[in-house]
């Protein structure tokens, strides 16, 4: 194999008659190991590389799972989705894949593995988003945003006080630790962030779950990072709906951008499959807005909160029977 190649595979998920897993092929993708240090130019080192890297176009990816080969081609940008029906049963929890890279006469280039979630069979599902809404990003604000990428490392981000407790909560929604309820984190924010975020989330003990992010972009972007159009947030919501079909999802984000507009649109469209719409109250000069296009949302007989610490969630939470304390 020659080691210019690799493969890069995000966290999968799904069910028996529908499985999805994500990944990347590369010609090239620089090293970028995180040592966590508090020094700036470490920092920003670690945070260039994530952004240097050649993705191959149009390339030959084989998954395996099981005894199933299922074969793709990476797009544009070297990204490929994998969407197949198990040949067998498949039990809840954590499965291995394998992704191939291969050439054209079928020499294998790069090989990598990782893992499809299989959810127990709950009543609850949730869906966040992360910039603003878990984690302190100003992300309306491209200087601010930057300097919080640049200055901490995935160790040092600030998640908002009591988010993980309010989470850790709802993952046991009506049912127990062995069944949890099955978290999809949704970002604007690029794939090439996908480990960074991996991190802070287990170091702040999140609930695990599947990553959902933004169009992969190369160090000459790295300005721009998370200010890729939002209509993408919309489809990749939109797709978890679609794989689980009967279960009751509540929605997470903030009004620093389209989280409220997002929500409400899919909750309007599909009533019956959404449970609550929390909006973090990040812009208070837009909490008006926000409380208009919630109030239209209740109209479906959805809950909604518009709150501004974790602990007014929580106590929302309680009030509606979503969780008990």
């Amino acid at each position: 194999m020659n080691n210019s190649f690799s493969v890069k595979i995000y966290r999968g998920y799904g069910h028996t008659n529908n499985l999805v897993v994500y990944g990347h092929a590369f010609k090239y993708r620089a090293k970028s190991t995180q040592n966590f240090s508090d020094n700036l130019f470490v920092n920003i080192r670690y945070l260039f590389r994530l952004f240097l890297l050649k993705p191959y176009p149009w390339a030959k990816v084989n998954l395996i799972f099981n005894d199933q080969v299922i074969s793709q081609t990476t797009e544009y940008d070297g990204f490929f989705k994998f969407e197949w029906k198990a040949a067998q049963n498949v039990s809840a929890g954590w499965h291995q894949v394998k992704v191939e890279l291969t050439d054209d006469a079928g020499n294998v280039l790069a090989v990598n593995t990782g893992e499809v979630y299989i959810p127990h069979i709950t009543q609850y599902a949730f869906i966040s988003d992360i910039d603003d809404t878990v984690m302190v990003s100003h992300s309306a604000t491209i200087g601010r945003r930057l300097r919080e990428l640049f200055i901490k490392n995935p160790r040092t981000r600030k998640t908002f006080p009591d988010v993980a407790r309010h989470y850790n909560f709802l993952s046991l929604s009506h049912t127990d630790a062995a069944h949890p309820n099955p978290f999809f984190y949704v970002s604007s924010s690029e794939w090439n962030l996908y480990d960074y975020l991996v991190e802070t989330f287990s170091y702040n003990k999140l609930p695990e779950g599947a990553f959902l992010l933004n169009q992969i972009k190369r160090w000459k972007n790295l300005i721009r990072t998370g200010k890729t159009g939002h209509e993408g947030k919309l489809i990749r919501v939109m797709r978890i709906l679609d794989v689980f079909p009967n279960q009751k999802f509540v929605f997470f984000g903030d009004n620093s951008q389209q989280d409220p507009d997002i929500y409400s649109a899919i909750a309007i469209k599909y009533p019956k499959n959404i449970e609550a719409i929390y909006i973090r109250n990040i812009r208070p000069e837009r909490a008006a807005h926000t409380r208009q296009v919630l109030d239209q949302v209740e109209q479906q007989q959805i809950h909604t909160c518009l709150f501004s610490d974790s602990q007014e969630a929580i106590d929302h939470s309680v009030k509606i029977g979503l969780i008990r304390l």
